[in-house]
C-alpha cells in the first residue's frame, strides 16, 4: 500500500474520532472511549480490506460480513457506516435520540443498513459470527466473516464455548478481533477479573493468533492482511489488538472513566483540537 493511502484512511479515522465525541457529547450519553480506541480497526475494514456493499442487502451473499459485539461503542460502528456510504452522515447528529436509527447500542427493527444483528449483551456475538461462517460454507460462500469483542467480554462464558465449537468445527473462514484496552466499565481488567495470557489461551483453544497494534493503521493494515492470507487453512483465527481507551484525546486516554461517559462543552472543544481531519463535520 502507498503511503498516499495510509494518509487518506488516517484522515477518515481523525474524521470518525471527531464524529464519536460530537455524537456522545450532543446527547449527553454514550460510550467514547472504546469507540475511540476502536477506530483504526474499523476504518481499516470498512476502507481496505473487507468486501462490501454500501447498498446493503441483510443476506449478505457474496459480501464479507462484519458484527459488532461490544455493542455499546456504536458511535465508532455507526460513524464508519455513514462515511462509507451505508447511510447519510447527516444522521449521526440524531444519535441517541427520540426515534433515531441510531440507538444507543445497535439493533435490527430500525433498519439501519449495515446493521445485521442487535447487539450489547455481551458474549453472544462470536456464537452469531459463528452461525454466519457457517452458512457461508453451506452455501458455497467464500467471503469472510469479521468480529469485534472487548477485552472485558471474555469474562462471559460463552466466548469460551463457542472459541471450542469454531476450532472443533474449523471455522476457518472467520477473523475475530479483541480490543485489549485493559478498561471495563468498573476498572481495569486485572482488577476486575484477570484475563491471564490471551495469547496462550486462544492457541490452547486451537485458533490461529495475530498480534498487533490496534492504534497503527500500517500495522492493522499489514496484519489484516496476513490474517486473509491465514483464512481456509482448518482453524479460525484470532486478533489481539491492543489499543488505548480513549485514543486520540489525551484526557481520555488510558482511563476506564471514559468507558461510558460523555464530554461537556469545553471537554468536547479540546478533544476537537486534537483531531485533525479534512472531511467535514456531519
Amino acid at each position: 500500500m502507498q503511503s498516499t493511502s495510509y494518509t487518506y484512511l488516517t484522515n477518515i479515522a481523525g474524521q470518525v474520532r471527531r464524529d464519536i465525541v460530537r455524537m456522545v457529547h450532543g446527547c449527553q450519553s454514550g460510550h467514547p472511549g472504546g469507540s475511540l480506541g476502536c477506530t483504526d480497526y474499523l476504518v481499516a475494514l470498512y476502507f481496505q480490506i473487507m468486501k462490501h456493499d454500501p447498498s446493503f442487502n441483510m443476506n449478505g451473499r457474496g459480501e464479507d460480513l462484519f458484527f459488532l459485539s461490544n455493542g455499546h461503542i456504536s458511535p465508532v460502528f455507526y460513524s464508519v457506516l455513514a462515511r462509507a456510504g451505508y447511510f447519510p452522515v447527516k444522521e449521526l447528529a440524531t444519535f441517541r435520540k427520540l426515534d433515531s436509527r441510531l440507538q444507543g447500542h445497535p439493533t435490527t427493527h430500525e433498519g439501519l443498513p449495515g446493521v445485521r444483528i442487535s447487539s450489547g449483551s455481551l458474549g453472544q456475538g462470536l456464537s452469531v459470527a459463528i452461525g454466519a461462517a457457517q452458512t457461508k460454507k453451506l452455501k458455497g460462500d467464500n467471503s469472510l466473516i469479521y468480529s469485534l469483542h472487548g477485552d472485558g467480554e471474555l469474562q462471559e462464558g460463552q466466548i469460551w464455548e463457542a472459541a471450542m465449537y469454531a476450532a472443533h468445527n474449523k471455522v476457518d473462514n472467520l477473523i475475530a478481533a479483541i480490543d485489549v484496552n485493559g478498561q471495563q466499565i468498573d476498572g481495569p481488567t486485572e482488577k476486575v477479573l484477570s484475563l491471564g495470557d490471551l495469547k496462550a489461551k486462544w492457541l490452547a483453544f486451537g485458533w490461529k493468533v495475530f498480534e498487533v497494534n490496534g492504534n497503527e493503521m500500517p500495522e492493522i493494515i499489514r496484519v489484516l492482511e496476513l490474517a486473509k492470507e491465514s483464512a481456509f487453512k482448518g482453524v479460525p483465527i484470532m486478533l489481539l489488538m491492543q489499543t488505548n481507551m480513549g485514543h486520540g484525546v489525551d484526557f481520555m486516554m488510558g482511563s476506564h472513566k471514559w468507558h461510558g461517559v460523555a464530554p461537556n462543552d469545553e471537554q468536547l472543544e479540546l478533544a476537537l483540537k486534537q483531531l485533525n481531519s479534512t472531511l467535514e463535520d456531519y
